[in-house]
């Protein structure tokens, strides 16, 4: 069974271990739990465009933390993987940056930009921490539990905060609805799907008390959060997994060919009236829960500019669409973002930088997937990456997922991204390893 770690054949010492595992801790509660849980979402800050611009202190831990990161990946024997594939990176980031600085917040979009370049190194990192697969098992275990208790934490004793009420001022609709110390409880909800397929991936590779507990405790938080598009991906996912896992000649056209179908379902039923009408003929909610206005005022604003975009951040949530008034779209105008990352790329970067994207997310892992020998195709490891890929990609279409610099589920897909471009490179440790190999994983 292969690891994480990907290292040398010799024992990592005990210090680079140590570092490794406090990294590891430190970045993932950083990103699952935050230095600011528990937000108060009654004030009128919310309904402020830049109220969502991070703290100097959140700032400062993560420049550290990225710094670290850095440190630790430079000295690394393989740290030749980091920012892979570097150059249809390069070209991706820069197409950002160049249509960012000719977009009417350029600014904004350099932070973005610089924003997702560092997360994108993070993750790259990430995976050469653990000393094991064990040791990525057990720290990725602890790390959950301990998102999941704050998450309880806050629903038993800052109920306030914890539960969404009928006092906030953005979505009064959720009251009732959990989202512990996230600031959402769509956000909320991605986490325990991801927490689930954590659960399962300990239970086979560390503990399966701690496990069967993340699973339990992930899915009865998952069904009060209301997010029933993230309540129903968890098993569609689990079964999708498992037929991809089964029928390698039909996997291009289960990503690829589900991918498109989806987005058509879901974006093309709001664009095309005619369509719309025939889905919601099947009994399909067409609306995707009130997004369809959303999706065609996007659309409408793309066809005005197809190949440059509005700029990487440079197009919801600005002061000139919240406050232009007298829209017919009201909802659509002051929305937080696109609900489909897709969508998003375009609308930020044109058409050209989605397809620019679209390898890098779906074709490369595609790829790497065939690569890795059949021995490790039904690994736990193996499969804690795929479902995260097939999640984010699929959920993609219903929320803005991508490119997100300080979004954990971006982090942890990226990371299952270089885990599966890992997997397909590493070669077992049987005994003695000849110095010159370099791609190595742990028994």
């Amino acid at each position: 069974m292969s690891s994480t770690a990907y290292m040398d054949a010799s024992e990592p010492d005990a210090m680079r271990r140590r570092v490794g595992s406090f990294l590891f801790m430190a970045v993932f509660l950083f990103l699952w739990v935050s230095i600011d849980p528990y937000v108060d979402l009654t004030g009128e800050a919310v309904l402020d465009p830049s109220a969502g611009n991070s703290s100097r202190l959140n700032q400062i831990f993560a420049l550290l933390l990225s710094a670290g990161l850095l440190g630790y990946g430079l000295m690394h024997p393989m740290r030749g993987m980091i920012l892979q594939p570097r150059a249809l990176l390069a070209v991706l980031y820069s197409w950002f940056l160049m249509v960012s600085l000719i977009s009417a917040h350029p600014m904004l979009g350099i932070k973005g930009v610089v924003l997702s370049v560092m997360m994108t190194v993070n993750a790259s990192i990430y995976l050469l921490l653990p000393a094991s697969e064990r040791h990525f098992a057990r720290m990725l275990g602890l790390g959950t539990l301990i998102m999941l208790a704050f998450a309880y934490y806050g629903i038993l004793f800052k109920p306030t905060l914890a539960i969404h009420q009928a006092s906030e001022l953005r979505e009064p609709m959720n009251a009732g609805l959990w989202r512990g110390h996230f600031p959402h409880k769509n956000s909320a909800a991605s986490a325990m799907v991801l927490a689930a397929f954590f659960g399962l991936f300990v239970m086979n590779s560390w503990s399966r008390v701690a496990g069967l507990a993340i699973f339990v405790l992930s899915f009865l938080f998952l069904v009060n959060t209301g997010g029933k598009t993230s309540t129903a991906m968890l098993p569609a996912i689990l079964l999708l997994g498992w037929l991809f896992e089964k029928m390698r000649p039909l996997r291009a056209v289960i990503v690829i060919g589900g991918v498109g179908l989806f987005n058509l379902l879901a974006v093309g039923s709001a664009v095309f009236r005619s369509f719309g009408e025939f889905i919601s003929g099947l009994g399909i909610d067409a609306t995707f829960t009130n997004r369809s206005d959303i999706w065609r005022f996007a659309f409408s604003a793309l066809s005005e500019r197809p190949l440059t975009g509005y700029g990487f951040r440079a197009f919801w949530q600005t002061e000139e669409l919240v406050y232009s008034g007298g829209s017919v779209e009201t909802w659509a105008v002051a929305a937080a973002n696109g609900h489909n990352s897709y969508l998003d790329i375009a609308l930020a970067a044109g058409f050209p930088g989605l397809l620019l994207a679209l390898p890098w997310l779906i074709l490369l892992p595609l790829r790497d997937i065939a690569r890795i020998p059949a021995d490790r195709q039904q690994a736990p490891l193996t499969r804690l990456f795929i479902r995260i890929w097939l999640y984010t990609i699929f959920h993609a279409g219903l929320e803005t997922l991508f490119f997100e610099g300080g979004s954990f589920i971006w982090f942890t897909f990226v990371f299952a991204l270089y885990g599966l471009h890992l997997q397909s490179t590493a070669l077992l440790a049987e005994g003695i390893v000849p110095a010159r190999r370099k791609r190595v994983a742990h028994a």
